[in-house]
């Protein structure tokens, strides 16, 4: 049976059109130009080097043909300047917004410019998208919105009391969203995101995500630190169910104003998941045989994740492709090469 994103994949290849993609340097913003330019649309990208970086540019040119490549174009510029969103937005059909301060740690530590970026630069970036009548914008939500919120699995309509500056960015995201809807019938749709991983995520810095950070010091034959007692469990979301979640949530009529999971719906602990990398790096010819450091627990986490993605499937036909253990296989060859 054809998905509905396999037939969306050949409707683009036959028609092009002009995507925005914000925070284009970076890891998910990368995997998603890559994706649109192999599908042959025209793609502009926005991006600061805050977090991204230009070895992630380098990378997708080396992975798509010459006329692909040319269908590329980048502006180096920051959300907090409107002035750059508009240029940025300027006859432009579709925009992807990437471009944030991820991290929960990092929010704590920051919460200053943590706001910054990710509300005021938000907020541009939608002014400058209903001013230049952009067709759908589609911004990353995250699955940090759902705070203290005790029920397991996830679903959109209920949240608790957000446990981070990080998490608070992401909600009023969600409310500038709905605003925009009411307000001016200007249509965003939030991509909710559970601990996306794969290809060309950073392993490096105080801020590097789990799957990244334990691989790389796994090649290395460094320790491996968990916090907690490695029960704690998250929803891993592979790259590219990413990737399909954003493009179909652009060209859906029935994702306008809504918020949706992207996730797989399973549940992993991080004591699952030391060995599911370490088994997977094995298979690459790479052993590890240290035994985890454990320690305190991380201050902003939630306990547990693990998301509903029931109106995700319904509304956008998003159907998740891959599960952890195949991402994560997918994923360590690169690491093998890069780290």
């Amino acid at each position: 049976m054809t998905t509905q994103f396999e037939q969306l994949k050949q409707q683009l290849l036959d028609t092009q059109h002009t995507w925005l993609v914000t925070g284009v340097a970076g890891f998910i913003g990368s995997n998603l130009l890559e994706a649109l330019l192999k599908l042959n649309q025209r793609v502009i990208g926005l991006d600061n080097f805050a977090t991204g970086h230009q070895r992630n540019l380098d990378e997708v040119q080396t992975l798509v043909n010459t006329q692909q490549w040319q269908n590329f174009s980048f502006i180096e510029g920051d959300i907090r300047d409107p002035d750059v969103c508009q240029l940025a937005c300027k006859d432009v059909k579709y925009v992807l917004h990437q471009a944030a301060l991820g991290s929960v740690p990092r929010s704590l530590n920051d919460p200053a410019t943590t706001n910054d970026v990710n509300i005021s630069g938000f907020l541009n970036m939608l002014i400058a998208a209903k001013e230049n009548a952009v067709t759908q914008f589609v911004y990353a939500a995250s699955s940090s919105t759902y705070g203290d919120h005790p029920a397991l699995p996830k679903v959109e309509e209920n949240i608790g009391n957000p446990l981070s500056p990080y998490a608070v960015t992401k909600y009023v995201n969600e409310l500038y969203a709905d605003v925009f809807s009411r307000s001016y019938g200007f249509h965003a749709t939030g991509l909710r995101y559970f601990n996306v991983f794969g290809r060309r995520q950073d392993p490096d810095g105080a801020y590097a995500a789990v799957i990244p950070k334990w691989t790389a010091a796994m090649a290395k034959q460094q320790e491996v630190f968990i916090n907690g007692d490695g029960e704690t469990s998250r929803d891993f979301c592979y790259i590219e169910n990413v990737v399909q979640a954003n493009l179909l949530a652009a060209t859906s009529d029935l994702g306008k104003s809504q918020v949706f999971n992207v996730a797989v719906g399973d549940r992993t602990t991080l004591n699952e998941l030391y060995y599911a990398i370490r088994n997977s790096l094995s298979e690459q010819g790479v052993t590890y045989e240290k035994d985890p450091v454990y320690r305190d627990f991380r201050a902003g986490d939630v306990r547990h994740s693990q998301a509903d993605v029931s109106k995700a499937k319904e509304l956008l036909g998003y159907m998740p492709q891959y599960r952890i253990v195949e991402g994560i296989s997918l994923t360590m060859p690169w690491y093998v090469e890069h780290v």
